[in-house]
């Protein structure tokens, strides 16, 4: 443990994290870069309906107008706040046809709102939920083709697959291992200065190795193609696939029959 404690401080070390970039570019693998993202909407969303999930923060709805400009069939914007006023004033300018839907794409009115759709986009949220596996089934719902997927993670822990922290409730020395105001993040909610109930949403609750993320997904009914990984972030171009795991509630009738047929095989036993 104390190994990997010393491999996130000099990941969040400027000149080793670009030292590492260098170092993965040199041996073939891909590496990622915010900076990347609209090229990646330009190639995916062209011809195709298209929807981003968490629209506004930040950005004002930049992406969903970046897919319409690139050839979007139709594009919708969803978040649980705005239209702001910047989003507004570029879809007058415009003259654009981008529907903003305002909602929490976990809710069945707002995945009805916002139906099937072929490209789904998401960046900065996963690590902003508090159960990233119901985000994920969620987004699987509404994706009938391609989800591009970004969000913070944390590096691998060697020999321990599907590692995750839980930021919540760590102590102020717990949680300077993960501060990035080395690399620029400023401001981390939940993080900077301990998590803070009333900003909801806004708080960082998960860090997830790049392994649990890509068992999330699967489990979720996605498949990763495609991956450009960073030190603390993840890009992943993702195709649908038949969910291994769903849950639905049953019926009363077939509540019961399941529960009869349990008590017959006396399976139920205390943990």
């Amino acid at each position: 443990m104390i190994s990997y404690v010393w491999k996130v401080r000099l990941l969040k070390r400027p000149r080793f994290n670009l030292f590492w970039r260098y170092w993965n570019v040199w041996r073939g693998k891909k590496v990622g870069n915010y900076s990347e993202i609209p090229t990646l909407i330009r190639q995916y969303a062209k011809g195709h309906t298209f929807a981003d999930i968490g629209c506004m923060w930040g950005v004002n709805g930049e992406y969903a107008f970046l897919a319409e400009e690139a050839g979007a069939t139709a594009v919708k914007g969803v978040d649980v706040f705005g239209p702001t006023p910047e989003f507004e004033a570029k879809k007058r300018e415009r003259n654009s046809s981008v529907e903003f839907v305002l909602g929490d794409i976990g809710t069945q009115a707002t995945l009805t709102e916002v139906g099937s759709i072929e490209v789904v986009f998401c960046a900065g949220v996963l690590y902003h939920h508090p159960s990233p596996f119901d985000l994920l089934v969620a987004l699987r719902k509404v994706c009938s083709k391609t989800l591009i997927l970004r969000t913070s993670t944390i590096p691998e822990v060697k020999g321990l697959p599907n590692a995750a922290v839980y930021f919540p409730m760590l102590s102020a020395e717990q949680r300077k291992l993960w501060n990035l105001s080395s690399l620029g993040l400023l401001n981390q909610v939940g993080i900077t200065n301990g998590f803070e109930p009333e900003e909801g949403y806004g708080n960082w609750f998960w860090g997830l190795t790049p392994s649990c993320l890509e068992s999330l997904l699967i489990t979720a009914g996605f498949k990763v193609e495609q991956r450009f990984t960073e030190p603390f972030a993840q890009t992943v171009i993702c195709s649908v696939i038949a969910p291994p795991f769903v849950h639905e509630l049953p019926n009363e009738l077939d509540a019961k029959r399941s529960a009869e047929a349990i008590s017959s095989l006396g399976i139920a036993k205390p943990a």
